[in-house]
């Protein structure tokens, strides 16, 4: 049975968490059990890709006011080359705006002297806690740091006016950058003047 839409969801009563244990783990992943009871005394096991908590950043950098860069980079999950925005996981001490201008550093070169946050994705709710934070990057400078990528990522100028274009490319799938690029656009079309702004 399902609640009718206009129902505060406020008023849900989440499910309590009984148990939580690790039951696989690798390098990279942990995957946890949880039981769980919930307000109406059913009790159901879930599992769920456990995050650092910390996050992670994606950044639409703007070099002025009609492109934006994004990069080409191998995708071990489809094994294939990938285009999209730079992005990666915030380092323990790191505040948002922080992990995405070493981001920027390292994935194409460039710093950013302004940062507008966009909005906080859930990866997959359903079984990942983990955070993708969306932001727009201005002010840009000649700035580079050492990062972890095997190869050299190759960065791709791309006109913000041909946004069309781009949901069309054969290599531009990730659903995060799809989201992050609507999400640019709505803002920037709303807000015309950021860039006559400075820092």
């Amino acid at each position: 049975m399902t609640q009718r839409h206009d129902d505060k969801h406020q008023s849900r009563q989440k499910p309590q968490i009984l148990t939580a244990d690790i039951v696989a783990q690798s390098r990279l992943f942990k995957i946890e059990q949880l039981e769980l009871q919930f307000s109406n005394g059913e009790q159901r096991t879930y599992e769920r890709m456990r995050g650092s908590g910390r996050g992670a950043v994606m950044i639409i950098a703007c070099p002025d006011a009609d492109n934006f860069y994004l990069i080409r980079e191998y995708c071990a999950g489809t094994h294939d080359y990938q285009l999209g925005f730079p992005k990666g996981l915030i380092d323990p001490g790191e505040d948002i705006i922080t992990a995405a201008n070493r981001e920027l550093k390292e994935e194409i070169g460039f710093g950013a002297g302004r940062f507008v946050q966009l909005k906080s994705l859930a990866l997959a709710p359903g079984y990942f806690n983990a955070t993708m934070h969306i932001v727009l990057a201005f002010d840009l400078y000649a700035e580079s740091l050492e990062g972890d990528e095997p190869e050299p990522l190759e960065l791709v100028p791309w006109s913000r006016h041909n946004s069309d274009a781009l949901l069309q490319q054969a290599d531009f799938t990730e659903a995060r950058s799809v989201a992050a690029l609507l999400l640019a656009q709505q803002y920037l079309e709303a807000n015309p003047d950021v860039f006559k702004q400075t820092a």
